[in-house]
């Protein structure tokens, strides 16, 4: 059976949005900071002036934030505009490891991730649809501005922030977990997310003598953080790591991914179908509701391993261990047919793949076509 050939190694593109004084800088901030030497690329759009701080900070390894301030990016600029930017931060010399688009507080995310998914630069992927929820102005937020339901169905990962200023915090909590659609739900106070819930927090490649923003702001991080454990990163999130010698059967495995569990946020690795492609392993990326896999040729010292992560919000990792271990395959022979639900999640090497993120027009939400 013939194979698309691999692509390039491509950088994922977050969208960050939320409305004004959620806390999106200051999440991008903390991104930065916490990276773990993974180098991120900025976007930063908004209305009047720039943050200051979130521009020094995302300046402090060179060239790598576009700032945008003539209005909402999803108005002032179409998909092909945007690819101009991209490429400026994708272009190799740049190092970058991952964009971050901060959205103005007044724009609309289906049109951003629109812009995104049509984008015709082979060097970027998708990489999810953050949206900033101020918890201790919820209710009012909601009440002014009653779109933000539609914008949370639209999420892959909510960010419940500014929980300690919310009297009633667990109540806006569950709240925001009946408005979303199978979303990841994290809480968060100061914006303090853990990055892995975003992107590996560790640069593509070695890059020998660059000071990292761990070493930049480590003092100011032991400062910063709570004597309690209300702010510790490790609260928000589970996760998992599968291995398996054993190929995989891609028909359990795609019924396994397109039954994925609400909160399950993540998924990233290398998935082995054994005699349905000796060939090729193929990398897997899902984010939310988006899922890519991506075929490349085994090397001659790689390992045939299955190895994922799967990370998400209250999701049950044993249970998921053990679907995992039910997709490991007992077929003797290729069955080039069982390999049709994998290709449908294998981009078209001419480019687009917007057409594959259709809008459900009754639930206003982005579904896998």
């Amino acid at each position: 059976m013939s194979q698309p050939s691999p692509g390039p190694q491509q950088i994922p593109v977050v969208v960050l949005a939320g409305f004004l004084g959620s806390g999106k800088t200051t999440l991008l901030n903390h991104l930065l900071h916490r990276s773990g030497g993974t180098r991120i690329g900025a976007i930063v759009n908004d209305f009047g002036a720039i943050e200051i701080d979130a521009m020094a900070v995302a300046g402090a390894l060179g060239d790598s934030t576009v700032s945008l301030g003539n209005g909402c990016l999803c108005c002032a600029v179409d998909a092909g505009e945007l690819d101009v930017y991209l490429e400026r931060l994708a272009r190799p010399a740049t190092g970058i490891d991952v964009i971050v688009i901060e959205a103005s507080g007044l724009a609309e995310p289906q049109e951003l991730v629109r812009m995104v998914l049509a984008s015709e630069h082979p060097g970027i992927v998708y990489g999810g649809l953050v949206e900033v929820v101020d918890a201790a102005e919820f209710d009012d937020t909601r009440a002014k501005h009653p779109e933000i339901d539609r914008h949370l169905a639209l999420a892959d990962l909510v960010v419940v922030n500014k929980l300690d200023r919310a009297p009633d915090g667990e109540r806006v909590l569950g709240l925001v977990r009946e408005l979303t659609d199978r979303a990841a739900v994290v809480p968060a106070t100061y914006g303090r997310i853990d990055p892995a819930f975003l992107f590996d927090c560790r640069p593509s490649e070695e890059r020998i003598g660059q000071l990292s923003f761990d070493d930049l702001h480590e003092r100011n991080d032991r400062h910063e953080h709570d004597e309690d454990h209300t702010g510790h990163l490790h609260t928000g999130y589970d996760s998992l790591s599968f291995t398996s010698e054993v190929p995989l059967d891609p028909r359990r495995l795609i019924a396994f991914l397109d039954t994925r569990p609400e909160g399950l946020y993540r998924i990233k690795g290398y998935v082995d179908f054994g005699p349905c492609d000796v060939q090729n392993r193929y990398a897997v990326h899902a984010v939310g509701r988006f899922l890519r896999f991506y075929p490349q040729p085994w090397a001659p010292a790689d390992a045939r391993l299955t190895q994922l992560v799967l990370i998400g919000s209250g999701i049950d990792a044993a249970a998921l261990g053990k679907e995992l271990q039910a997709c490991k395959s007992d077929a003797p022979h290729a069955d080039e047919q069982g390999m049709w639900g994998v290709l449908r999640y294998v981009q078209d090497p001419e480019g687009q793949d917007a057409e594959d993120y259709v809008q459900d027009p009754e639930e206003g939400a982005f579904q896998e076509a």
